[in-house]
């Protein structure tokens, strides 16, 4: 259930107290028991998934009852390009080996599945740009003087909209084999 009938379906209405008691209230994570990142930008994912609350779900679900230790990685659509998910393993990078991403088409759900790493997030505004925007990738890469890390385990998972530059696969302490499965959602702008 997207909403109930005493909640408009209107979040950029809402007061920040509304935002995150639905938010918290957890019905769009379809029983997924993993908890969201505190860095999720709570107003925006309510905007985007009351526009699109199928899709949201479908995803929610697809990390709920598919098991994501035994899945083959590689791509599975969803949606098609609407929604599709990246199933990846690899070894963690160093620092100077990684860098800011940002997207203009997709939010990203990432969850590791096994293993750990850290995720740097800044706001958008806060980098520069290294590498212009490829439409074609959905991407550019860019620079922060600052880093804010999050740990990413089992236990949490993040959702990255186009105003939140990440730089994922970093090492916790060590280079360490990880397993994340990556749902690219299409926002509405």
């Amino acid at each position: 259930m997207a909403c109930s009938n005493s909640t408009p379906r209107q979040p950029e209405t809402w007061s920040p107290e509304k935002i995150t008691n639905w938010f918290n209230e957890g019905e769009w994570r379809q029983g997924w028991t993993a908890s969201p990142d505190e860095s999720i930008n709570k107003k925006e994912f309510s905007r985007q998934y009351l526009r699109n609350p199928e899709a949201w779900n479908l995803a929610f679900k697809f990390l709920k009852e598919t098991d994501l230790e035994t899945i083959t990685p590689g791509r599975y659509e969803l949606q098609g390009e609407d929604l599709f998910i990246n199933v990846d393993e690899y070894q963690t990078r160093n620092e100077e080996d990684t860098r800011f991403e940002a997207h203009k088409k997709y939010a990203d759900i990432q969850y590791l599945v096994s293993g750990t790493e850290r995720i740097g997030i800044m706001p958008l505004q806060d980098t520069t740009v290294t590498e212009p925007y490829n439409e074609l990738l959905d991407i550019a890469f860019l620079d922060a003087d600052e880093n804010n890390y999050s740990l990413a385990s089992q236990e949490n998972f993040f959702i990255f909209f186009p105003e939140d530059a990440h730089r994922p696969g970093l090492k916790d302490v060590e280079n360490t084999p990880v397993r994340k499965v990556v749902v690219k959602v299409r926002i509405d702008q």
